[in-house]
Order: C-alpha cells, then structure tokens, then sequence
C-alpha cells in the first residue's frame, strides 16, 4: 500500500468501515440534506444545521460541508485509522482543514459519455505541498475519502491520473496526455467501507456516474499544522 501511495499519488484501502458504519453514516448525511433542502437558503449564506451548508450543486449533485458537527460525523473524522493514514502521507501531525460529504447520481438528461471528460483539478502545488523524508513522499495537504455505498465501473468513482503528484508542469498539458492514454488515468471502483487516501498535488476528479444509483461518498481534508 505504501508503494503504491509512493508511485501513483493515492491507494485505495478496503474494509476501513464496517457496514454498520456505513449504513449510520448514509443515514446521517440523507437526513442532513433533507435538512438543508428545507430551509429558505441553503447556502452558505442562509441558516445552518449542526454548522452545515449546502455548496451549489444540482437536484442529481449535492456537495454537503463543514459538516464535522453532524452526529456520528465527528467520529468518522477522528477515527483512529483515518488520523493514521493521513499521518503517514503527511509526515507529521494532522490539522483537519475540511469536512464534507458528496450525494450524486445521474443526470437522466444528459446522455454518457463514450470517452468522457472530467473536471480534473488539484488542491495544491508540487513544490509547495511536497517533501520526501527517509526515502518516503509525503504532502502537508491529503485526503481520506471513504465511499459509503458500493462503487462499480459505472458508479462514478474518483478518477486520477496516476503519478501526477510528482509531476511539476502546468496541469494543461498532463491532463491532454492523460485523455491520449487513458491508462493513466485511474479510477476507484472499491466495496462500501473502503478509504482512498491521496494527496493533493495528485490531479484528480469525480468520475462520471452512468449508473442508477447514488453515490454517497465522505471526505475529510487533512493538512500540516502550518495550516489554520
């Protein structure tokens, strides 16, 4: 696991959660969004429920954050697993900076993509983000992003472009490479309870969801105590 964290930027991890785990997570974050959709302003800018708030989305696409307060949530960020994980790829102690949960499922409108395009992005630069310490990478911003519901090839998982955390170049240009062959890039197609765990230099995206069912996913941002 660790290898391939150093190589391509992310591994996946299966069986951080149990069930159980999963079933009162989804069950948390569908009663929030409930929550949310029926105060007057959802947004940032209207009422908040346990210090929550709606950031833009669509009826088929609801980003949920700074959602820490949430019941059951707290845990799930303070898991001793996850701290963990985001230890070792950070290389130091953990701030967490972010804490969100992501609801979507497809647009019955639009219609698949054979050779889809995605919305590739990175949160933070190579050079700024990045050392290496007794031969190993580690990055002062990571990720762990567990998937509550099962994700197939279809189910819309997180796609990277494997090994990108280590390349300092305009994104442009790795991105157009990466659609040239797509065997760099990767998605996560994992059981429900599974952590991926990345870092942020790392270009990556929300894959394309051409199945039926929503994909429910929860997301901690961890960062270097440099951060605030």
């Amino acid at each position: 696991q660790r290898y391939h964290l150093e190589v391509h930027g992310y591994v996946v991890v299966e069986n951080v959660l149990t069930y159980d785990e999963c079933q009162i997570l989804t069950e948390a974050l569908y009663q929030l969004k409930a929550e949310l959709l029926d105060l007057s302003d959802p947004s940032i800018n209207g009422p908040r429920v346990h210090g929550s708030f709606l950031l833009g989305g669509t009826d088929y696409h609801h980003l949920l954050t700074n959602i820490v307060e949430v019941p059951h949530v707290t845990a799930y960020a303070t898991h001793p697993r996850l701290v963990g994980m985001a230890e070792e790829l950070l290389g130091g102690e953990p701030r967490m900076v972010e804490m969100n949960a992501q609801i979507n499922r497809r647009d019955p409108n639009q219609i698949p993509e054979t050779e889809p395009h995605f919305s590739f992005h990175r949160g933070t630069d190579v050079p700024f983000a990045s050392h290496t310490y007794h031969g190993l990478y580690h990055c002062n911003f990571v990720k762990t992003l567990t998937n509550l519901t099962d994700l197939g090839p279809d189910d819309g998982g997180t796609v990277v472009i494997a090994g990108s955390h280590k390349l300092d170049g305009p994104d442009a240009p790795i991105v157009e490479a990466a659609y040239q062959d797509p065997s760099m890039i990767h998605q996560v197609v994992a059981p429900a309870g599974s952590t991926l765990l990345f870092s942020e230099a790392l270009i990556h995206a929300t894959g394309q969801n051409r199945s039926d069912r929503d994909r429910v996913i929860i997301v901690t941002g961890y960062a270097c105590t440099l951060y605030p």
